[in-house]
């Protein structure tokens, strides 16, 4: 395909420097025929009618030496001086010769000789007039022939240097891009078999194959979190269920054997079990119904400042009991959303705040109107979430408290079901925290109208 090229490119400059070449010598003609007759218009003496016959002799010469063969007639139309009567011979070979050199060159060259007539005036009288014989529609020199040639094999060796370079370049650049291309499909490979630990060290100089394998990294790097994300989820499902489970089981099994009296002590503390395996199935529900594509909502307008004073008020007996202080600001602010899940929304992130702010404390909740709809801000000065939890802490029973006690640890699901009711309300949810100096939720719904969920 490159020497296709090569020799098309060639050919087309060969082409268009042939065209300009016959243009120039063509020019060149007309421009010296002009020449040689202003010379013999001056050879003419006015005063006596006659011609410098000496002087249109050499002019004849030299112009037969440059291919053009004169003859002067005067006004009577008699030959003062002919180049074919000085030496035919010289005009016979000469014409041969450049008919011989245009078909070398170009075979079946359909060329012959022409003649051109050009008035003589002296003054405004015309005196006699010119006949210029050549070979035509134009014809090349030797030196001419020897230029074109010389033309064609700079041509020629330009092409095979151009040809190599193309060559040695294309190999070059091919093993720079199949390089990265190769490793990034081993890579991508290995990922579709689970091996998400593998990794494209190498850089490469090239943009796209810079981005091709960050690309591919950042990849393997996601699904071996959502990897290990699973297994962690996998194993708080089953310490979720585990642990009622296996109270009930020990429970029931003491009562079957006659250990323990089927009191109502005990049969109150195995109803407990019960409620909170209950809890942890129906919190699941609502996150699968939250998360739908087809979630419906019961939308409604209401002051969603007057919502969380509610709330708050309901708990303050907590926040006294805790030794912990809550504020609140916020102005009226009416939203057209789902009063009860937005209330869900309030309860989970101040139930949060509270849980892990310890006593002597602070939880600020405010209200305010964002650029594109209402901000809903809950602030504590609590421990924090460390960095590298920060990123998961929406995701199903991720818990960034490893201790798993039943006061702090939770089910694990109160945030996920959170963002769930902010997205279906099509609204986001951020958060900041800094270790030992707090975590602030900042929650945007749209104002009334921009939901698209249908109501319920």
């Amino acid at each position: 395909m490159s020497l296709l090229m090569v020799a098309l490119i060639s050919f087309c400059i060969n082409v268009l420097l042939q065209n300009r070449f016959q243009d120039y010598v063509i020019n060149q003609r007309e421009q010296r025929n002009s020449e040689i007759v202003s010379m013999i218009e001056k050879q003419y003496n006015g005063l006596n009618g006659g011609w410098n016959t000496n002087v249109i002799e050499n002019i004849g010469v030299n112009a037969l030496e440059q291919g053009v063969i004169v003859r002067l007639k005067n006004a009577e139309g008699k030959t003062v001086w002919d180049a074919t009567v000085h030496n035919n011979g010289l005009c016979v070979q000469m014409l041969t010769h450049m008919s011989e050199n245009m078909n070398s060159r170009y075979p079946g060259f359909k060329g012959g000789y022409e003649q051109k007539t050009y008035s003589v005036k002296a003054g405004a009288k015309e005196v006699g007039h010119v006949e210029l014989g050549y070979y035509g529609p134009y014809y090349f020199t030797d030196n001419d022939i020897a230029f074109l040639n010389s033309v064609n094999t700079i041509l020629v060796a330009v092409g095979i240097l151009s040809l190599v370079m193309a060559l040695i370049l294309g190999t070059f650049m091919a093993k720079r891009v199949s390089g990265p291309i190769s490793k990034s499909i081993r890579a991508a490979g290995q990922i579709a078999k689970g091996n998400f630990r593998q990794r494209i060290t190498e850089s490469s100089g090239t943009r796209e194959m810079a981005r091709l394998t960050d690309t591919i990294n950042y990849l393997a790097d996601s699904l071996e979190k959502q990897q290990d994300l699973r297994k962690r989820m996998t194993a708080d499902v089953a310490h979720e269920l585990r642990t009622p489970l296996a109270n009930l089981q020990s429970s029931m099994e003491a009562m079957l054997d006659g250990i323990w009296e089927p009191d109502e002590a005990r049969l109150e503390s195995c109803h407990e079990e019960i409620i909170r395996l209950n809890r942890l199935v129906g919190d699941l529900e609502k996150l699968e119904r939250y998360e739908a594509e087809n979630a419906s909502l019961s939308l409604s307008e209401f002051d969603v400042s007057d919502l969380i004073r509610h709330i708050l008020h309901n708990f303050e007996s907590e926040f006294h009991k805790k030794g912990v202080a809550l504020s609140f600001e916020g102005e009226l602010e009416i939203l057209r959303a789902d009063r009860d899940k937005i209330s869900q929304v309030v309860t989970n992130l101040v139930s949060n705040a509270l849980k892990y702010t310890p006593e002597g404390g602070q939880v600020q909740v405010r209200v305010c109107t964002a650029e594109h709809g209402a901000e809903l801000i809950v602030s504590d000065s609590g421990k924090g979430i460390p960095p590298e939890d920060l990123p998961y802490i929406f995701e199903r029973f991720y818990r960034a408290d490893r201790s798993r006690n039943r006061l702090t640890g939770g089910l694990g699901l109160g945030l996920t079901i959170t963002k769930a009711i902010v997205e279906a309300h099509r609204g986001t949810i951020e958060v900041v925290s800094e270790v030992d100096r707090g975590t602030t939720f900042t929650v945007i719904l749209p104002q009334s109208g921009e939901q698209t969920q249908a109501d319920g």
